[in-house]
């Protein structure tokens, strides 16, 4: 329990910009060094948290800790998520109107947005590898980027479908080899 806590806890505190900013520590710390998932239980686990409503880094802990040790494990793995951010946003609002405008803290926050993109970069291309994504195959999520960006189609849209497509195309592999 207390591993689980710690592990979450770490992965909470150093990370900035969110939940997919922390999939390479997540994944260094859940799959490499705990061994608490596979690289594909991993990859179906983040599928899974990004569909479901909430915040990526709790439904994160919750599935991950309660394949481990159950109820309390899953809670354990979430106050181990949340504590420091929360510590964090209660000391930033409690600072906040000292810091607007100040032109250093600014260019702080403008010089971590390139971190925080080249983080969130580094496991698209590793989930890309894990789920097969080839030459072959990756018009579609360029596609679904493209719709999504330039034409503004619902994600959601575009999840309901490209869910639907995949199983289609799942009975079709079915039928296809249960004829051969």
């Amino acid at each position: 329990m207390l591993r689980l806590f710690l592990s979450f806890f770490k992965i909470g505190s150093f990370t900035l910009g969110g939940g997919f900013a922390m999939i390479p520590l997540m994944e260094r710390e859940v799959v490499e060094r705990r061994g608490w998932l596979t690289e594909e239980q991993f990859l179906q686990q983040v599928s899974l948290a990004q569909a479901m409503p909430g915040v990526f880094a709790v439904n994160m802990a919750t599935a991950i800790g309660y394949r481990y040790r159950g109820l309390p494990g899953a809670v354990a793995a979430i106050v181990g998520a949340v504590a420091m951010p929360i510590v964090m946003i209660l000391l930033l609002a409690m600072f906040f109107n000292h810091f607007r405008g100040n032109e250093t803290i600014e260019r702080l926050f403008m010089g971590i947005r390139p971190a925080v993109v080249a983080l969130i970069s580094a496991p698209v291309f590793n989930m890309a590898k894990a789920a097969h994504i080839s030459w072959s195959n990756c018009w579609i999520p360029v596609t679904a980027a493209l719709l999504i960006w330039l034409l503004h189609v619902s994600p959601i849209l575009i999840i309901l479908l490209s869910g639907l497509a995949g199983f289609a195309y799942g009975r079709y592999q079915n039928y296809r080899h249960s004829k051969s």
